[in-house]
């Protein structure tokens, strides 16, 4: 609430570089629309693997942790059961991603929406879901043991939860309606305020990606069917929690700065775009290749020079891990790869080809 109070105030003095950055997502996003028409199988198998990173990212940005192998089962058509409090969380995150990608015409948020997802969230827990916090909260850094050891924020007292929810909801909407700024600097002010309100008791976090997406492809941003954003966000969780916690400073008297977590949000975003542009070629260089191929094709020709199995999923999407592991092996025994370290966490490192000595040439010093 506390950014859409005097919008035209909040959102002054824009940082110049960041009107760049909001450029490179806006022609990505005129390039996506393409795509759509012209590569809609691409898009497909991009989808399937960018909802697994998701859901398994946003939990892990809290803790929460379940195993690749174990995350795919999870979320197949006909999962297993849950075992564990940790797959317990992951099942609810799924629910509620695939309840938002089922949707053709999103709604605009409301507070019922929000206590909706969260409670799918905890759907298949013990916990009881879809309520507003009864107790005050505490943003911080915990230690070992759960307990706060360093409070970040402190959020209003909880008898103003309702209040603060339903004033920024209806800020945050006619603030697009207006078109007040670009639609990223409303969704990252929007997200700002309600971390900052904290207004349930557990799950604050997962929430606020969750609306992020729901926003992202009601305003027509659809890289996030295609690139993790929650992965990016992973990747990056130290710079996420340094941005929010800049902006959220002073937040409590109105004088807060939202820049520094827009030009991270929106960074985050671009850089999904410069991701779904390289997947996308990726696959068009290897179209017309079997599956075996097309792994082939992306280590030798796009990947890093060190890279794990994770990476190989993102960039031939649809390919089964066994398919890869095979090509992998085939490429080690024709001494292209070379393995580093063991187990899951093996990242396999490209060998340049050794290249034929032409005959009655003396060989280097380095070939001897």
């Amino acid at each position: 609430m506390r950014s859409f109070g005097n919008p035209q105030t909040t959102l002054a003095n824009m940082p110049p570089r960041l009107g760049a950055a909001l450029s490179r997502v806006d022609i990505g996003k005129g390039r996506e629309e393409l795509y759509r028409d012209q590569l809609p199988e691409i898009l497909r198998a991009l989808s399937a693997q960018t909802r697994i990173e998701s859901i398994r990212a946003s939990n892990a940005i809290e803790g929460i942790d379940v195993s690749e192998d174990r995350a795919e089962r999870l979320a197949a058509a006909s999962p297993p059961r849950v075992r564990d409090r940790s797959e317990q969380e992951f099942a609810g995150y799924r629910d509620a991603i695939d309840e938002l990608m089922r949707e053709e015409r999103l709604e605009p948020p409301s507070p019922t929406l929000m206590l909706r997802m969260h409670r799918q969230l905890y759907a298949h827990t013990l916990v009881e879901g879809g309520s507003l916090k009864r107790e005050d909260n505490l943003i911080g850094e915990r230690g070992p043991d759960g307990v706060v050891r360093k409070v970040i924020f402190r959020p209003p007292p909880w008898q103003q939860t309702e209040g603060l929810v339903v004033g920024l909801f209806d800020g945050y909407n006619e603030a697009v309606e207006a078109e007040e700024a670009h639609p990223l600097v409303l969704l990252a002010a929007f997200i700002v305020d309600l971390l900052a309100i904290h207004p349930v008791e557990d799950g604050n976090g997962r929430i606020a990606r969750l609306l992020t997406m729901h926003e992202l492809l009601r305003r027509g941003y659809g890289v996030a069917r295609y690139v993790s954003v929650e992965q990016r966000i992973y990747e990056s969780r130290n710079g996420y929690y340094a941005a929010l916690a800049q902006s959220q400073r002073d937040w409590n008297d109105a004088t807060h700065d939202v820049w520094p977590w827009t030009e991270y949000l929106v960074a985050v975003i671009a850089g999904a775009y410069d991701a779904f542009e390289a997947r996308v070629g990726a696959a068009r260089g290897s179209a017309g290749m079997g599956k075996s191929e097309r792994v082939r094709h992306w280590i030798l020709e796009s990947a890093p020079g060190k890279f794990k199995i994770a990476d190989v999923r993102k960039g031939v999407p649809g390919v089964s891990d066994p398919t890869i592991r095979n090509v992998l092996h085939a490429l080690r025994d024709a001494g292209r790869l070379r393995p580093d370290g063991r187990g899951r966490s093996t990242a396999w490192i490209r060998s340049e080809p050794v290249l034929a000595q032409a005959p009655g040439t003396a060989a280097s010093d380095s070939q001897r």
